[in-house]
């Protein structure tokens, strides 16, 4: 029997996939000095079609490939937030690669353009070939749309480990830091395998309990035959694997060292993308295949979320390094979008649709500042005692990251605060008011080292040999459009809270 597959509306990750597979092929057969504008075009061309391609499936509501993908309201959301913050994050991402064209171009002469030449080797020795992130980014993509969209559990897994694999590869590149950069994609990948087998064993146990892997057949096993412990255990599980990919305690112990060790572009997208990717998974699996065992899952998703969302905030008061700040800060944020799953409601859903769109932009617009701000030799530094006056010697770049911590921090008139205002509405409404309690707390501890660097950057002398802000057009575009996303949602934010609340419904 033919399986049922509607491409038109899988078009949106078959561009994607598409578009990474002839990346590979560009990085293996197109000379080196030709690669960059190549691969650049072509990756912001097919992430641009396959925006194109989503905002014509709008409205879209159904079931494809033999029941293995869900296109509805979610779904395109959630991917297209993916898209648009990929397309931002490979302009940060191609300006650093951008600097290895450019050294490529002082290695090899006008008359080298054969791969394998003595110049290309000379430069691949200097550590200046890069290129190879744009496929690696664009199968991370890829991986991070089906993760959302899936239907069932074994597809799940599958779009798991094809987001992940990129990732691991793509936080060990850093040149000048090589052997942290390399350290940090260890640990990831280490750390990364052991929440995937957890994954898997939860995926085992519940197709043991339920008889099958897809999501509406779970939610009719769990309807007939009640809460067991082996749906239970599997849940559990499950769990594990998601709330890695989340950065939630007790499973965040990665995150610093990798924010840390990855190279800055990759840091930010990877903070932005893999949360939205994940907490939309979370909510296909909590929401669509085991709803009728909230009764068991909102307690322990009730403790996580309160633990990480202090956590995050007490450790991060500690910090001196401005990337294991923000690090400790995504910890928190984490405990605060896990409300709104606890919520168990219509209005959790589409708070955290919401709350995943403010955060994504503001966390890459800060991290596109982190990438621009070096020490005297133009080395990135993060050291927050380096920072020390940097809004006297560049008060629109200290300013915009001064934004983006207040936002963070759910400050009004932000779109940090419009997100935790929307999010903690939704948890009163559900019946979690102890844990918004708790939030709003942890809100309070979280502005203190926020304002903290903001006070460093504006009302501290800068030190001898302090940092300096480095000027890149691509990446201060990054900065802009963060900015702007960033105080639109806050000022204006109807429009995308009523697009939210629209694509709030899982397709039954």
């Amino acid at each position: 029997m033919t399986p049922d597959i509607a491409y038109s509306q899988l078009t949106p990750m078959l561009v994607v996939f598409g578009v990474a597979i002839v990346s590979v092929l560009v990085e293996a057969f197109l000379p080196a000095r030709h690669r960059y504008m190549t691969q650049m075009v072509l990756s912001l061309t097919g992430l641009v079609v396959a925006f194109v391609a989503l905002l014509m499936l709008a409205g879209t509501s159904s079931v494809t490939a033999v029941g293995s993908v869900a296109v509805d309201g979610p779904t395109l959301f959630l991917q297209g937030t993916i898209v648009l913050v990929a397309v931002v994050s490979l302009l940060m991402v191609g300006e650093r690669t951008r600097e290895s064209a450019a050294l490529m171009d002082a290695f090899a002469p006008q008359t080298s353009s054969v791969p394998g030449s003595v110049a290309e080797r000379e430069a691949t020795k200097a550590g200046v070939m890069q290129t190879e992130v744009f496929p690696l980014a664009l199968f991370a993509v890829g991986g991070l749309m089906l993760f959302p969209a899936s239907n069932d559990l074994l597809t799940m897994f599958i779009a798991l480990e094809v987001l992940s694999l990129p990732l691991y590869v793509l936080c060990g590149m850093a040149r000048r830091r090589r052997l942290l950069s390399q350290e940090a994609a260890l640990k990831y990948f280490l750390l990364g395998a052991f929440s995937s087998a957890f994954f898997l064993y939860g995926v085992a146990l519940l197709y043991g309990f339920a008889g099958t892997l897809e999501f509406a057949g779970i939610a009719e096993a769990v309807s007939e035959q009640g809460s067991s412990p082996l749906a239970l255990i599997g849940v559990g599980m499950l769990s594990v694997g998601l709330l890695f990919k989340v950065g939630a305690v007790p499973f965040h112990t990665w995150t610093p060292d990798v924010y840390q060790g990855a190279p800055t572009s990759i840091t930010g997208f990877m903070a932005a993308a893999t949360k939205i990717a994940a907490f939309g998974a979370m909510l296909r699996v909590f929401y669509v295949a085991v709803p009728e065992l909230q009764v068991d899952w909102r307690p322990m998703l009730w403790a996580i979320a309160a633990i990480t969302m202090l956590v995050g905030t007490i450790i991060a008061v500690t910090q001196t390094d401005v990337k294991r700040m923000l690090a400790y800060s995504s910890v928190a944020h984490a405990g605060f979008l896990l409300t709104g799953i606890v919520a168990a409601n219509d209005a959790g859903v589409s708070a955290t649709l919401f709350y995943l769109v403010a955060y994504g932009f503001s966390t890459l617009g800060a991290f596109a500042v982190v990438s621009l701000v070096r020490d005297r030799g133009g080395i990135e530094t993060a050291d927050m005692n380096a920072w020390a006056g940097l809004g006297r010697q560049s008060p629109l770049i200290a300013g915009a990251f001064a934004l983006f911590l207040l936002a963070l921090a759910g400050v009004p008139l932000t779109s940090g605060f419009i997100s935790k205002f929307v999010i903690f509405s939704a948890a009163v409404e559900g019946g979690a008011a102890v844990l918004v309690i708790i939030g709003v707390l942890s809100s309070a501890i979280a502005a203190y080292f926020y304002i903290r660097v903001i006070v460093l950057m504006f009302f501290s002398e800068p030190v001898e040999e302090g940092a300096i802000v480095a000027p890149k057009t691509m990446t201060s575009a990054v900065v802009a459009i963060g900015v702007v996303v960033t105080v639109v949602l806050g000022v204006m934010p109807q429009s995308v809270l009523d697009l939210a609340e629209r694509a709030s419904s899982f397709v039954s």
